[in-house]
């Protein structure tokens, strides 16, 4: 194991979020065949091995972030000598281009759609051209790569790689603590939204146009929501919590609307384990997008259906029929109709099918794509020296 890579990110553990377990499992799967050393968020350390090399930035400002990830992964490189840099994001793709020119090694960048389309001007004329420079692109949609392709990055140099998933074992479903008790809903058709609380999620908008609709066909049904607005995410609005509490209000389904903030994972497989359906009403939004779609992934995994719009990375996440329904984006009375019939389709095998789908999306089969993508980077700059 002599080549070395420095994975450069901001998003990593600390840090919450689909991302940051994909960039952790990044890191360990990377392991596995090179050293690794890393320049990421203060208390990343926590999460990394006690070996790896490693050198941290405070979140913020954001500006004193990006400042301190140029300067650290230019002295880490200096030092580590790795013979690859791999950017977590487009966030990072100038301190690792910059790095990497300087000791002449390639650049791998992973892209997650929000890094091709945020609409912030300085990122667009600094960090999109930035990242068409990058040797190889990698992707975790289709949708993501058409985006990639839409700014000028050739084919050629685009690696689709999907996030991967971890299948829970059987006895942990059993283990966990009811939800259906510690929210007193026995006798309840409980709706899950998991993830962080953002517009993005499109919360508030399928309370408002779908929740009366389902409430109306079955009365007992309820939503619970698990996540917390990020705190420290580059765009957040900050008040999608509040919005989200209205529109039940708006409609008066209070009673049929909880929120439980973030949880542990024992709460989550329970909350998997109990519920009935996970609504994913994800929306198009001007610089913004939703790039895969994890949380329907991870669903699936403990044997959970989706119903979720088709939007951005979504349909690369849901296979339609085997673990769950895809709804045209913006269509809260078809969404309504899947969420039914996914409900009264409940008994129809839906766990074995989800799980068979997250079995294809492994995170040993991610490990091995992503070193073969750093190997063929490594090998295809040093043929071109």
């Amino acid at each position: 194991m002599n080549r070395g890579i420095l994975l450069v990110t901001r998003n990593f553990p600390p840090i919450l979020g689909g991302m940051e377990r994909l960039l952790h499992h990044a890191y360990q799967e990377l392991g596995k065949d090179f050293r690794v050393s890393l320049v990421g968020p203060h208390g990343c350390e926590t999460y990394i091995s006690p070996d790896t090399r490693f050198l941290s930035c405070a979140l913020s400002p954001t500006w004193g972030f990006l400042s301190c990830l140029q300067w650290r992964t230019y002295r880490l490189a200096r030092e580590m000598k790795p013979d690859l840099i791999v950017a977590g994001s487009g966030v990072a793709v100038p301190a690792a281009l910059c790095a990497a020119r300087s000791i002449g090694v390639p650049v791998v960048c992973y892209l997650h759609g929000l890094d091709l389309v945020a609409s912030n001007p300085i990122y667009r004329q600094v960090f999109i051209p930035l990242i068409r420079r990058c040797d190889k692109i990698v992707v975790n949609s289709r949708n993501t790569g058409q985006l990639a392709h839409d700014i000028g990055i050739a084919p050629a140099s685009i690696e689709l790689l999907h996030p991967g998933v971890a299948i829970p074992e059987p006895d942990g479903r059993v283990a966990s603590p009811s939800l259906r008790d510690k929210l007193d809903a026995r006798g309840k058709l409980i709706l899950l939204s998991v993830g962080r609380i953002h517009p993005r999620k499109g919360l508030p908008e399928f309370i408002e146009q779908t929740m009366p609709l389902l409430v109306k066909n079955i009365p007992n049904v309820m939503l619970v929501i698990i996540g917390e607005e990020p705190q420290k995410a580059l765009k957040s609005s900050g008040a999608e919590l509040q919005r989200v509490l209205t529109a039940a209000k708006s409609v008066g389904l209070e009673k049929h609307v909880v929120t439980m903030g973030a949880v542990d994972d024992a709460t989550l497989a329970a909350a998997y384990r109990d519920g009935d359906l996970l609504i994913f009403p994800v929306l198009d939004l001007p610089g913004d997008v939703e790039g895969f779609g994890m949380v329907a992934l991870e669903a699936a995994a403990y044997g959970f259906p989706t119903v979720a719009f088709a939007a951005g990375g979504v349909p690369d996440a849901i296979k339609e029929g085997v673990s769950g329904y895809l709804v045209t984006p913006g269509d809260y009375i078809s969404f309504a109709g899947a969420v039914i019939r996914c409900l009264n389709e409940k008994s129809a095998g839906w766990r074995d099918r989800c799980i068979d789908h997250a079995r294809d999306f492994s995170w040993d089969f991610f490990g091995e794509r992503l070193r073969k993508i750093c190997r063929d980077a490594i090998d295809s700059a040093r043929e071109k020296k």
